[in-house]
C-alpha cells in the first residue's frame, strides 16, 4: 500500500506517511491490481485442476454511453484474469419478461458462472424483480435476497463488490476491527446496508446516517472508521471527521471546473478532511478500482461453487456457500 500523504501530494514530498499533519493515502489502484493478478493466478490454478474456466455474463440494457463503457472495461478485465466474458447488450425497450427470460438462459448455462445485471435498469423494468431473477450461487453483485439475508444473519455468501471493496481497503491499513466505532454515511442497499452488516461482523459498533438523520455531522465525528456513499459531491467537511479516522469515500461525481474542463470528486471534501483524517482514500484512485477487482474475485468463487463444496474448501475462502 502507498504511504504517500494527502500533503505530500499536494507538494511532491516524499516524507513519512502524516509527518506533515496529512493523512496516508489508501491506494486503491495498487491493491486492486494485486488482487487481480492473484486471481489471475488462482483462476490458472482452478482450470488445471478441474478443468473450468470461469464465465461472466454481463446484461445492459439500454445505450447510457457511461455504462457503455464501464461494462465493456468489466469485460476487458474478466478476459486479462483468464475468465470468459458474455456480452448482452439489449435495446432501451426490452420488455422486463424478455430480460428475464434471459436470466433463465443464463441460469441454466453451464458455461455461465456469474450473472451481473448493470443497474440502472428503465423504469419500466422492475429492478427488484431482476436481481431476485438471477441464481443465488450466480449472484456476482450479492443484491438478490439470498445473499443480503445471509450477509444480514452473518452466514457465508457472495458479497456485494463495493461493500467488499471497501471491507478489503479497511482491514489491510487497520487489521483487527473489533471494537472500533464506525459510521456508514447513506443507506442504500447497493452500498451503506452492505457495508454496515459488514462492519458489525467484523465486531465494529456501527452507526448508519441516511436522509432523515438529525445531525449526521455530530455521528460521524465519532467514528474511527468513516464510511461515505451518498452520491453528493463534497458533502463531508472537516467538522464531520474525528481526527485520525480512517476515510473511505465511495462516490464519484464529475464536476465543471475553470476553462470548461472536468474533474472527480466524492463524497467528502479531499482539500478539507485530509489534514484531519489518519489514511482517506482518493477520488479516483480509491475504492473504484477495488469493485471491478471483487467482481472478478466474486466470480472466481460463483466457479468454484459450481464444482461443489471441496473445491470452495479447497480455496481457503471462508465466505464460500454450500447451494
Amino acid at each position: 500500500m502507498s504511504e504517500k500523504t494527502a500533503s505530500e501530494t499536494a507538494s511532491g514530498s516524499t516524507g513519512g506517511a502524516g509527518e506533515n499533519g496529512g493523512a496516508s493515502l489508501i491506494d486503491g489502484r495498487a491493491f486492486a491490481k494485486n488482487l487481480r493478478q492473484r486471481t489471475a493466478d488462482e483462476v490458472k490454478a482452478f482450470h488445471e485442476k478441474h478443468g473450468v474456466t470461469p464465465g461472466l455474463a454481463v446484461v445492459l440494457v439500454g445505450n447510457d454511453p457511461a455504462s457503455e463503457v464501464y461494462v465493456r472495461n468489466k469485460a476487458l478485465e474478466t478476459h486479462r484474469v483468464g475468465m470468459r466474458s458474455f456480452m448482452h447488450m439489449l435495446p432501451e425497450t426490452t420488455s422486463e419478461g424478455s430480460l428475464l427470460h434471459l436470466i433463465e438462459r443464463l441460469n441454466e448455462d453451464p458455461e455461465i458462472h456469474g450473472i451481473l445485471v448493470q443497474l440502472p435498469l428503465p423504469k419500466h423494468i422492475d429492478p427488484f424483480r431482476v436481481t431476485n431473477a438471477i441464481a443465488p450461487n450466480k449472484d456476482v453483485d450479492g443484491l438478490g435476497e439470498v445473499n443480503a439475508g445471509r450477509l444480514m444473519t452473518g452466514l457465508p455468501g457472495i458479497i456485494p463488490c463495493t461493500p467488499l471493496g471497501c471491507l478489503m481497503l479497511l482491514k489491510s491499513e487497520l487489521g483487527d476491527l473489533r471494537g472500533l466505532n464506525a459510521t456508514v454515511i447513506g443507506a442504500s442497499n447497493l452500498v451503506g446496508k452492505p457495508m454496515a452488516l459488514l462492519l458489525l461482523n467484523e465486531g465494529c459498533t456501527v452507526s448508519i446516517c441516511h436522509i432523515d438523520t438529525v445531525d449526521p455531522a455530530a455521528v460521524a465525528r465519532t467514528a474511527d472508521i468513516l464510511v461515505v456513499a451518498t452520491g453528493n459531491s463534497r458533502l463531508v467537511k472537516k467538522d464531520w471527521v474525528k481526527p485520525g479516522a480512517t476515510v473511505i469515500d465511495v462516490g464519484i461525481t464529475r464536476i465543471p471546473t475553470e476553462g470548461g474542463k472536468t474533474r472527480l470528486v466524492g463524497d467528502v471534501d479531499f482539500d478539507e478532511v485530509a489534514p484531519i483524517a489518519g489514511r482517506i482514500t482518493p477520488v479516483p484512485g480509491g475504492v473504484g478500482p477495488m469493485t471491478i477487482a471483487c467482481l472478478l474475485r466474486n466470480t472466481l468463487k460463483a466457479a468454484r461453487m459450481s464444482i461443489g463444496d471441496k473445491a470452495c474448501k479447497e480455496s481457503g475462502d471462508k465466505n464460500w456457500l454450500p447451494y
